[in-house]
């Protein structure tokens, strides 16, 4: 069961005291979870073991439930996705107050796992019919949710990189402890453009596109040039002025093109005083290939279903008005409306033949 996962309630805690950076991203995931699952409800939840907090939600006002109301709570061990297609004939829901109150039939869901496997909550998307989900969006649910915990542990991460590393420059080996322990490529500069550190992931990135070689004290005007210094120059001073700056970023690398989330947030001195801004980039590029796979998916049901409601309905039509001639005509015919029903029957075979095309 899903409480197993809760050896250590301090961690879980510190999640649910920490303030998201990415409040808009948190909600663009299950607005998207939302939409491309084809779900009224989604919902990103964080639980103790007592109450299950929604911290992010779309079609409910629901802000939290007690532990022993919820589905999650029956997550087995290394389950990536549950699915309950029907709860009321499953019965460990059936006399949920969910089920009974609000109708909730349907019901998928994928943890959210810390990088040491630690269950915190989970993202899930939920309706009042019967259903199931296809093999597509169940990937596409447990890539959002992997999103989650990345922005979550960043978060996290970056509070404590904040609170122990921004207080005093000197805190090298810490801050070198956080940095490589993560997946994201990382990068501290202080007020005058200076790079204060980086990770390995950001080195070889940087000596990968720009062909330079990274070190502490460098400016970044020696790294970057042209626009792309211009750009990074006005979000840097945004940051500087205390505001987050978020954004997604395409990047053509070693002839691949590659997708990445970036942030600046501004880092504070024990005085509450901005001393700097970190920046973070992380590689995104499995959400929005599977992202794109699903639109995709989406455009050729819309072509199919416009062929079915459209396009078959003449030669159909065609076709069965022939029969009614030849039944009226004691199944006798001319060579002319045989033609016609050839010409009919082609078509017919050509509208079949697109939709086959529109699934391989």
């Amino acid at each position: 069961m899903f409480e197993k996962g809760f050896e250590d309630l301090s961690v879980i805690d510190r999640f649910l005291d920490l303030k998201v950076n990415h409040q808009e991203e948190m909600q663009e995931i299950v607005q998207l979870a939302s939409e491309l699952c084809d779900a009224p409800i989604a919902l990103i939840t964080l639980m103790n073991k007592n109450i299950q907090y929604i911290k992010f939600k779309v079609g409910t006002t629901l802000e939290q439930l007690a532990s022993n109301e919820t589905f999650c709570q029956y997550f087995r061990e290394g389950e990536e996705v549950m699915i309950v297609e029907d709860a009321l004939q499953d019965d460990r829901f059936s006399n949920n107050k969910l089920v009974v109150e609000s109708m909730v039939r349907f019901y998928a869901g994928a943890p959210l796992r810390t990088h040491d496997g630690l269950y915190v909550g989970s993202l899930c998307v939920a309706g009042t019919e019967p259903r199931n989900l296809s093999p597509a969006q169940k990937h596409l649910l447990k890539v959002l949710a992997k999103r989650v915990i990345q922005i979550m542990e960043l978060g996290l991460s970056l509070d404590i990189l904040k609170k122990q590393f921004l207080q005093a420059k000197n805190s090298e080996i810490k801050l070198r402890s956080f940095f490589e322990s993560a997946g994201s490529c990382h990068l501290l500069i202080g007020k005058n453009l200076e790079v204060i550190a980086f990770n390995k992931n950001m080195a070889y990135f940087i000596d990968k596109l720009f062909q330079v070689k990274v070190f502490a004290g460098q400016s970044v005007k020696h790294i970057l040039k042209g626009d792309m210094l211009k750009n990074f120059i006005s979000e840097y001073h945004k940051a500087l002025r205390g505001d987050s700056v978020n954004y997604e970023r395409e990047v053509t690398f070693n002839e691949d093109i590659m997708w990445w989330s970036v942030t600046l947030d501004p880092g504070y001195n024990s005085e509450g005083q901005i001393i700097g801004i970190s920046y973070t980039a992380t590689n995104i590029t499995e959400k929005k290939v599977h992202q794109q796979q699903i639109l995709e998916q989406n455009e050729c049901l819309m072509q199919i279903a416009h062929i079915q409601s459209h396009e078959l309905r003449r030669p159909v039509a065609s076709i069965l008005g022939l029969v009614e001639l030849f039944k009226a005509n004691n199944y006798t015919s001319d060579p002319h409306e045989l033609i016609m029903l050839g010409r009919a029957a082609k078509e017919l075979d050509e509208k079949i033949r697109a939709i086959v095309a529109l699934t391989e």
